[in-house]
């Protein structure tokens, strides 16, 4: 990828990459998904989770201080624990096939470690 600067830089960090391709594939499932819709807010819940995690991703790096970007980043990681709950939900709920449910679930063990690691590089340099 090409270095975008200070200014985009987040754009380079491979996290949120990644945490941008999970989030787009929660939302792709919600739009494929056949199930009641009288639960939309567990939708909303659900979309508003696995965006969140790019997204504090990004407003940690254009913060002005190191302490902050680890912040975003632990809100980060939460969200993306919320995001895999809601996933457990639907599992449990009969929404989601089991096959989909692991592929994200491993999707997310990944950027889990990956923030984790960033987490504490940050603190310990």
């Amino acid at each position: 990828m090409q270095t975008t600067g200070g200014l985009l830089a987040y754009k380079e960090l491979i996290v949120w990459q990644k945490s941008m391709e999970f989030a787009n594939a929660v939302i792709n499932l919600i739009e494929v998904l056949d199930t009641p819709r009288k639960h939309y807010r567990l939708f909303e819940q659900l979309e508003a989770a696995a965006t969140s995690v790019p997204m504090n991703i990004a407003e940690g790096k254009g913060r002005n201080s190191r302490k902050e970007f680890v912040h975003f980043l632990h809100v980060s990681r939460g969200s993306l624990y919320e995001t895999l709950t809601l996933l457990e939900i639907f599992l449990m709920r009969g929404w989601l096939k089991s096959e989909t449910f692991q592929e994200l679930e491993l999707r997310s063990i990944e950027i889990a470690k990956m923030l984790n690691g960033l987490i504490n590089s940050l603190e310990n340099d």
